[in-house]
């Protein structure tokens, strides 16, 4: 019996806190960046609709995969089940900016 994996990921963009959840999540072909697959929204069958989740998915509606920059990924879990997707404020970052990191750093050079 095959499982099917959900994974819950968690990112900040433009000051604000993404919780999305999809099928297949990769360190992906672009160096620096995480790949996801598969993102998967509620279903429209219920008759209340979560105008959060409604706003994401039209933000990622089309999107066959995404490429998101590994240093704003907050967290990547395994989950059980699907849960909601949303969009966030980031508190406290109203004046805090990350400062810019390497994502790698260069060889020591060798003495001669």
């Amino acid at each position: 019996m095959a499982t099917s994996h959900i994974f819950r990921i968690m990112f900040v963009n433009q000051g604000k806190v993404y919780e999305v959840y999809a099928r297949k999540v990769n360190h992906g072909e672009l160096f620096g960046f995480i790949e996801v697959e598969e993102l998967v929204f509620g279903e429209r069958s219920s008759v209340v609709l979560d105008p959060s989740e409604e706003r994401i998915k039209g933000e990622f509606a089309g999107v066959k995969r995404t490429f998101l920059p590994m240093h704003s990924v907050l967290r990547i879990d395994e989950v059980k089940k699907q849960g909601v997707s949303k969009i966030t404020a980031l508190e406290g970052a109203a004046n805090v900016t990350q400062f810019p990191m390497p994502m790698f750093s260069a060889p020591p050079s060798e003495k001669k």
